[in-house]
């Protein structure tokens, strides 16, 4: 075999990985897939740009298949960004354009999503006047005149998709949007054609297929996503999955993807605690009864956990959403050989699908802030190459010298402490977080690429590094934990978040946590943990969260309850503010945990007032009532103060000098900011 034709050296690591797929018309050259992801950039002015570039970088980054975010058929559909007419086609051959510039092999299909009764607008839809909880409005019910227009509406919307030069559609038919309310009973109450037996609860999704794929011929990728478990209760029963894909199948739809719960469930499918490739096997039974290629997806992060899915036969395609926004060159990185450079998502949704349901926000990435910015965060090469000194080796500093280096700047990075990381070392020692060691490992890999001169358990000052005559000195020494001025604070009893969470200082049996922010939600998760990580164990997690993978019951969950164990001790997880505890949490991740410690019986209080620490306990009031909390720890998470003496020095000394990350800005613990900033700012350098 000729230098030019031999295999990349992932390719036979990962063999399955990057052998293609037949779809008979065309091929897909690798089963990797881009899932699925609403960015924001839909709405935006020049957001067809924007995504151009976006998923161009993707496709140049090896990805076999790309999958738009949701593009709505109609003005019902709920979303801002439509396609249904030639105009707006034209917009979007800008995407198919970049895509098909940056490898003509990778394919591109648009989602169509149609929100129905989760559209936030009074014209809302849907098969019966059913609101969701999670929904504004009571949706209108559609009859035979509103019926026909979605459907013709659908139809339109993949024939306009491929004038644009779409390689496919997917149909979504889950998650609670508009085709999957028409599946199940408690949403469908319709006594007509349309509902009643499941036999007509299926014609409106099958008749939206026979449509389109009317529409738009033979040669062309139509996919339907199924709700394979919903996670809900009442749900969908896995005869009525098995023959709804049967009849798909039948309808010329080349693939099904498969998707696994309601956006108002009460399982968490996506958020980090979840573990990796937990619903493969969901998939796996699926493949099984049809005769064409199946997608799975959620927390397969890694090219090995790909492997492994697919080598356990529970896909043909492995779809991978948010680690493409992590890491662009995630596949390409495989296929050379180079996982140990992958940027890996860790599940965090911070930056992104807290943005997409949080309102009005675009979406980015908390590990790598130039995902859907890919036109205004460049990393060129240094016009003029600086020596730069880094001072703290935590999220922001790190992401600083990874930038500044690999555009070309000669860069010292130090830190007092023993390993790098700041604050992340204390993420990851918290259940559910595990994947935080990734990006510890990937800015590791990232300090030895870029030969960043790494030193560790050194303490600088602002005369050593005027000795070395650095161009610029960034401060990111981060931030220290804020000390609340209350009589007994220096209480025996009391102690600090690092100590607790560190082990240095031990936690009794009756604890008080002050402070229901990020860290506090943190503390307690650990106190209360026992055992293995259910993050590390499919049974585990499926037990914790009442799903049954074995049986399938109607929805995965039906009837199936939760078991929890107890936690030995008694927590009180408490918080000034009168607002609800943990409201300031992530969107898409918050309830999870509120959820997780409630039935572990953590008593959470709000509206409280501290009095003081004695002998006797934690006195507070809360609604103006005293109590006394007998606890023997009161574990403080009252906030941070930036930690920024150093730069006061530096800039007494006349040193350039700037603040990056919590030595910034400590109102809270953020890592999204910090590492945005640092990118920013090292990109400018």
């Amino acid at each position: 075999m000729s230098a030019a034709t031999q295999a990349a050296p992932g390719e036979k690591q990962f063999s399955r990985l990057f052998s293609p797929l037949d779809l008979g018309h065309t091929k897909i050259k690798n089963r990797a897939l881009m899932g699925s992801m609403h960015t924001g950039l839909e709405e935006a002015e020049d957001g067809f740009e924007r995504m151009a570039a976006y998923y161009a970088e993707r496709a140049a980054g090896g990805v076999g298949m790309i999958i738009t975010g949701g593009i709505s058929p109609n003005e019902e559909g709920g979303l801002g960004a439509k396609l249904a007419t030639a105009e707006e086609a034209a917009q979007h051959k800008i995407i198919t354009d970049a895509v098909h510039a940056a490898d003509p092999d990778v394919k591109i299909c648009m989602q169509i999503l149609h929100s129905g009764p989760l559209s936030p607008h009074e014209g809302c839809v849907a098969p019966s006047p059913v609101r969701s909880r999670i929904a504004r409005f009571v949706p209108n019910e559609l009859d035979d005149a509103g019926i026909e227009k979605q459907l013709s509406d659908f139809a339109n919307c993949a024939a306009r998709a491929q004038e644009a030069g779409y390689d496919g559609v997917e149909i979504i038919g889950s998650a609670g949007y508009l085709l999957s309310t028409f599946l199940v009973e408690k949403t469908n109450l319709r006594t007509d054609q349309w509902g009643g037996s499941y036999e007509n609860r299926m014609r409106f999704p099958l008749e939206v297929v026979r449509r389109i794929r009317e529409a738009v011929g033979e040669n062309f990728i139509v996919i339907f996503r199924i709700a394979a478990m919903d996670m809900l209760q009442g749900g969908m029963s896995w005869d009525e999955i098995v023959t709804l894909a049967k009849r798909l199948e039948e309808l010329g739809v080349n693939i099904i993807s498969t998707h696994f719960t309601w956006h108002e469930s009460a399982v968490p499918t996506i958020a980090t605690m979840v573990p990796r490739a937990a619903f493969a096997s969901v998939t796996g039974r699926l493949r099984k009864e049809v005769n064409i290629p199946c997608i799975t997806s959620n927390r397969i992060n890694m090219p090995d956990v790909a492997e492994q899915v697919l080598a356990d036969g529970h896909a043909d395609i492995v779809s991978m959403a948010r680690p493409m926004l992590a890491d662009a060159d995630l596949v390409r990185k495989a296929r050379e050989g180079r996982v140990d450079e992958i940027n890996t998502c860790i599940g965090c949704n911070q930056a992104c699908l807290d943005h997409t349901f949080g309102g009005n926000q675009e979406v980015s990435c908390l590990v790598n802030p130039r995902a859907c910015h890919e036109t205004k965060l460049t990393y060129l090469p240094a016009k003029e190459k600086k020596k730069i000194a880094v001072i703290g080796a935590g999220p922001a500093g790190l992401a600083y010298a990874d930038v500044a280096a690999q555009r070309g700047h000669d860069v010292t990075l130090y830190d007092s402490a023993s390993e790098i990381g700041g604050q992340f070392n204390l993420a990851k020692r918290i259940p559910g977080k595990e994947e935080f060691y990734e990006t510890l490992r990937y800015y590791g890999r990232m300090i030895e690429k870029y030969g960043i001169d790494l030193r560790l358990n050194t303490r600088v000052s602002a005369g050593m590094l005027q000795n070395e005559g650095y161009d610029d000195v960034i401060i990111a020494t981060g931030i220290k934990p804020r000390t609340p001025d209350m009589p007994g604070i220096d209480h025996p009893k009391a102690i600090g978040y690092i100590d607790a969470i560190t082990g240095k200082k031990p936690v009794g049996k009756n604890v008080a946590i002050m402070g229901a922010g990020g860290i506090g939600f943190d503390v307690a998760e650990l106190i209360t943990h026992e055992g293995k990580s259910s993050a590390l164990d499919i049974d585990l997690f499926a037990r914790e969260w009442g799903v049954d993978f074995k049986n399938h019951p109607r929805g995965g969950v039906t009837g199936v309850e939760p078991v929890v164990a107890k936690s030995d001790r008694t927590v009180y997880l408490m918080q000034r503010k009168t607002t609800g505890v943990g409201k300031g949490l992530g969107k898409t991740t918050g309830w999870t945990h509120r959820l997780t410690l409630h039935r572990r019986g953590v008593q959470m209080m709000n509206g409280v007032e501290y009095i003081r620490l004695d002998d006797d306990g934690l006195h507070v009031l809360i609604g103006n009532e005293p109590h006394s909390l007998d606890v023997d720890t009161v574990i403080v998470c009252a906030g941070q103060e930036p930690l920024r003496d150093l730069y006061d020095e530096l800039k007494d000394a006349g040193v350039n000098a700037s603040l990056v990350g919590g030595a910034y800005e400590a109102s809270e613990l953020d890592a999204k900011r910090a590492i945005n900033q640092a990118c920013y700012q090292a990109a400018a350098v």
